[in-house]
């Protein structure tokens, strides 16, 4: 067990990390609350995945954002510093961690309305990269690939997955073909304000019946 003493806090709730946990979620992942809050009514549930520590959840969390949030990393320090947080803020009832490989591990019984996370950008090793390969590597998109295969049955009809990718090192066809042929379509693809070398990929099921219901505003640029 790794001692956790740093933090940092996000309107109440300090968050604990590793200077190795840190992926870029305290920094342009916190653009994530100015686009949500603008684009989406209080969501019941939301999912972080790739989570790290969870900068992008708990401060949607901290924000007033959503009732509940639902995290999940392979790394057993990024699960460690989750449940210290949790257990530091006293949310265990409203917070739940799990370790998982990608969502090999996430019980069935979850159902998110919302889907956000600030994945591995990387395709291909950097040897110039600092961070360890498991903060930026997603090897031929290969983490990518397998979460859009399962991410539906998870996810509520009138759910969004919200994912932050990196403009240097892919474009929206890169995951366009993933997306689609699971059922989803893109409906928003825009930059990211607090860094623009970062974008959203913004996508629903039945992108027209969400619409016409209400659930999915049409796309903004």
């Amino acid at each position: 067990m790794v001692k956790l003493t740093d933090y940092m806090e996000f309107n109440g709730i300090r968050v604990y990390y590793t200077k190795e946990l840190d992926g870029g979620g305290a920094g342009f992942g916190q653009d994530y609350i100015e686009y949500v809050r603008a684009n989406f009514p209080r969501q019941q549930r939301v999912f972080e995945w790739c989570s790290g520590p969870g900068f992008i959840g708990f401060s949607l969390l901290a924000h007033g954002l959503c009732d509940t949030l639902c995290l999940a990393d392979i790394n057993p320090l990024a699960v460690q510093a989750c449940q210290k947080t949790i257990r530091e803020n006293k949310l265990a009832n409203k917070v739940k961690v799990h370790m998982s490989d990608n969502l090999k591990n996430i019980p069935s019984s979850e159902k998110w309305d919302l889907v956000v996370a600030n994945p591995p950008h990387f395709k291909n090793i950097c040897t110039k990269k600092a961070s360890p390969e498991i903060i930026y590597l997603d090897k031929d998109w290969r983490l990518h690939r397998r979460f859009y295969e399962d991410v539906g049955k998870f996810l509520k009809q009138s759910g969004t997955l919200l994912i932050q990718e990196n403009t240097l090192r892919s474009t929206i066809e890169s995951f366009k073909k993933m997306i689609e042929s699971n059922g989803f379509a893109i409906v928003d693809t825009s930059i990211c304000n607090l860094d623009s070398r970062y974008y959203y990929i913004r996508s629903v099921k039945n992108a027209q019946e969400q619409m016409s219901r209400g659930f999915c505003k049409q796309p903004h640029s």
